[in-house]
């Protein structure tokens, strides 16, 4: 059983979508991945080869995924299903992603809660020792009753609640609230962390161009950061434009999402580099550094308290705008193909999403308390925890979004995609040639690169 097109949610402006587009590929990478990248590969230099992934490779994907929601109207199963029966196992496998994926980021979405009431209630715990609080969160010294059941479960519950209002009263309205505060708040903390006493180094190194800084591992990483920050490949995308009119611009729309995110990483960039230079700790990636370094970070700044509590808003708003994509991706799919009723979905699947969660942040403290690993092709993981990101950062999203390329450029093909995206030829889109090309060969090949780096070179590239 399917839901007809004309039961269908749809997003009621062209703002709307993108801000809400927008907010999906804006994540918690963009604001704790893309500096400790952007700091260990070169800086200015990688802005530029950054820059440069986004605009070739980043961008086409997005439109590919594009094409396919607008043309069928369906989720990203039901899309491929559509245009091709054979493949909507393709649809299916970012489904699946994008709820393994949820199943820690609402883990990590709670812990921004707990950070928060932290700063506004216990700041000075906090300072007084900023790693064992992380870790106590976690569980090292005991049941992480906080950290992996209360706060998370407050945050799943805000994420359903949005999720079951449906897409224009749901989804597009936190959107239209939550990303210009998102903005707002970012550039106000990059200001403040440009402006502290030793911040200068981390400007310049930021906006220094060194060709030198540049190699093949530079390019690999740019380019997996661009495409993983931009949430492809786990059919979220094809979900939010089947819920686009016929009338709307995917050309456009594609290259606005596209700026916004890419300015978010910036901004991240030049908030979180100077700062801790300022403060001489080093940048870092992952949830030790957002949650642990930084906390050092604002101990020893001025007014620190106050740009920890926005910063970790900030994390808030960041995490949130991704859920609901991400769980709106599951939810549309159960919803359109088997017909369930929309509010006992977002339950259903909240429940059990949770659930796996839990254990997620329980394997954290228990490698912290242990110091148990294992390790897969030379790849070291605490038990489950870290080898759900290893299976959707260098497995599942790639293989996704290749055989997404695939699809469009060789099985549904490039003139039926671009006269999808041009809305029959209403809308100029004079770079068509170059992007069916990109489709066709250059995007699934940069991701086959990012796949063969990561999954059998070791390589650090999500």
């Amino acid at each position: 059983m399917s839901t007809t097109i004309e039961n269908r949610g749809q997003f009621g402006s062209k703002l709307g979508f993108i801000l809400s587009a927008a907010g999906s590929a804006v994540g918690l990478g963009n604001i704790w991945k893309f500096p400790g990248k952007a700091y260990n590969n070169g800086g200015g230099s990688f802005l530029v080869i950054y820059i440069l992934m986004v605009a070739i490779i980043g961008t086409t994907v997005m439109l590919a995924e594009f094409v396919l929601g607008r043309k069928t109207q369906k989720n990203a199963i039901g899309a491929l299903r559509e245009l091709n029966e054979k493949y909507s196992w393709v649809g299916g496998l970012g489904v699946l992603t994008g709820f393994i994926i949820l199943c820690y980021y609402c883990q990590v979405g709670g812990w921004t809660i707990k950070y928060i009431i932290a700063y506004l209630t216990e700041s000075a715990t906090v300072y007084a020792d900023p790693t064992a609080y992380f870790l106590n969160m976690l569980g090292v010294n005991g049941f992480p009753l906080q950290g992996a059941i209360i706060f998370p479960l407050i945050f799943l519950a805000l994420t359903s609640f949005i999720i079951s209002r449906g897409v224009a009263d749901g989804i597009e309205k936190l959107s239209k609230f939550l990303m210009p505060l998102l903005f707002i708040l970012l550039i106000g903390l990059m200001i403040r962390a440009c402006t502290l006493p030793g911040a200068g180094e981390g400007v310049a190194y930021m906006l220094h161009f060194d060709p030198s800084k540049i190699n093949g591992n530079s390019f690999l990483v740019a380019l997996g950061q661009a495409f993983f920050s931009l949430s492809l490949g786990m059919g979220v995308m094809i979900t939010y434009a089947s819920y686009l009119s016929k009338e709307d611009n995917l050309i456009s729309n594609t290259g606005v999402v596209c700026v916004l995110d890419t300015c978010v990483a910036l901004f991240a960039g030049f908030m979180i580099i100077p700062a801790v230079c300022a403060t001489g700790i080093d940048p870092g990636m992952g949830g030790g550094f957002a949650f642990a370094t930084l906390a050092g970070v604002f101990m020893s700044i001025p007014g620190g308290t106050i740009f920890g509590l926005l910063f970790y808003s900030l994390l808030f708003f960041a995490a949130i705008t991704s859920s609901i994509s991400i769980l709106e991706g599951t939810v549309a799919f159960l919803v359109e193909e088997k017909g369930m009723e929309r509010k006992k979905t977002v339950v259903y699947v909240s429940m059990v999403l949770f659930v796996i969660g839990v254990f997620y942040t329980l394997s954290q403290a228990y490698m912290n308390i242990k110091g148990i690993w294992w390790s897969l092709d030379g790849v070291q993981f605490p038990i489950l925890g870290d080898f759900m990101e290893y299976l959707t950062d260098r497995l599942l999203l790639p293989f996704g979004a290749f055989f997404t390329t695939v699809f469009v450029g060789w099985i549904w093909g490039t003139d039926n995609a671009i006269k999808e995206a041009t809305s029959d030829g209403k809308y100029k889109f004079s770079l068509a040639p170059a992007w069916a090309f990109l489709v066709k060969f250059a995007a699934p090949i940069a991701i086959l690169c990012i796949i063969i780096a990561g999954l059998f070179l070791g390589m650090s590239i999500a």
